[in-house]
């Protein structure tokens, strides 16, 4: 397979740069007019794929929202990741896992193995056991030729707490972070396989930000974010703007959530 980060770059090329989440919740169902079950979720799902998987470079289902149903929730999450691959998207699987040793290669197993039910071909990780607990993640991800996005500064106001404190260096925790995805990525091209999380709300772009690998910029749409918001911090990166209530709430049609998910593209293209 080609690696992550350059199948990446071919989807953004040939889709844009809309990165779609199928995010469940309660609410969401409520207004498609749909019960919140395992079979409301499972049309609420499915129909979101067929709107969406087709026409964007990548997917993006949130693994809490469909776990909460137990066994059958899960079932309903591996058609999704298969249906949206099948239909062309790339799929980023926000599960945000982070834990040490054994532990984090069975989470890798998991979601990052072509032989899980899982499988994806990128997933959301937390760095903050320190980054050397992400190395069975990175070999995994190596070795399937998958990618990572590591929480570096996130959208929610409690991120700084940790992001922005300062290390032994000085410099900032998250800018520590970015400097370790630099040094994975730094032969890539046309782009690394180490992405970062970094909100569309933060307000201004920092140097540290140029590591050579994609941005998963949560916060766009709904929560507040704007394109000129992702144009002036990120630049000339490449990022994903992700939104999942701003789009989900064009449906419950497959048809209306096609035509927000072009309109999205075009404005963030234009």
């Amino acid at each position: 397979m080609t690696p992550f980060g350059a199948r990446l770059y071919a989807a953004v090329e040939d889709r844009g740069p809309l990165c779609a989440g199928i995010d469940p919740h309660a609410g969401l169902l409520s207004e498609w007019g749909l019960d919140d079950t395992p079979e409301g979720l499972e049309k609420f799902a499915l129909t979101a794929v067929e709107g969406l998987a087709p026409y964007v470079s990548v997917i993006k289902p949130q693994s809490a929202f469909y776990e909460r149903f137990g066994s059958r929730g899960v079932a309903v999450l591996e058609r999704v990741i298969a249906e949206s691959r099948a239909a062309g998207a790339l799929v980023l699987l926000d599960v945000k896992r982070g834990d040490i040793g054994s532990t984090s290669q069975a989470y890798a197993d998991a979601y990052l193995d072509p032989s899980s039910p899982l499988a994806s071909d990128a997933i959301t990780v937390s760095p903050y056991l320190g980054f050397g607990s992400l190395d069975p993640f990175v070999d995994s991800a190596r070795r399937h030729e998958a990618g990572l996005f590591v929480l570096g500064l996130t959208s929610n106001k409690e991120g700084p707490e940790v992001q922005r404190a300062s290390t032994d260096t000085g410099e900032s925790v998250a800018d520590r972070m970015f400097a370790h995805l630099r040094r994975l990525n730094h032969d890539a091209v046309p782009l690394g396989s180490f992405g970062a999380v970094i909100g569309a709300t933060i307000g201004e772009g920092e140097d540290s930000f140029a590591f050579n690998g994609p941005i998963l910029a949560p916060g766009f749409g709904a929560q507040g974010g704007t394109v000129a918001d992702i144009r002036r911090i990120f630049g000339s990166a490449t990022v994903l703007p992700s939104s999942s209530r701003g789009l989900l709430a064009a449906g419950p049609t497959p048809s209306a959530l096609r035509a927000a998910a072009r309109r999205t593209n075009d404005e963030l293209t234009a």
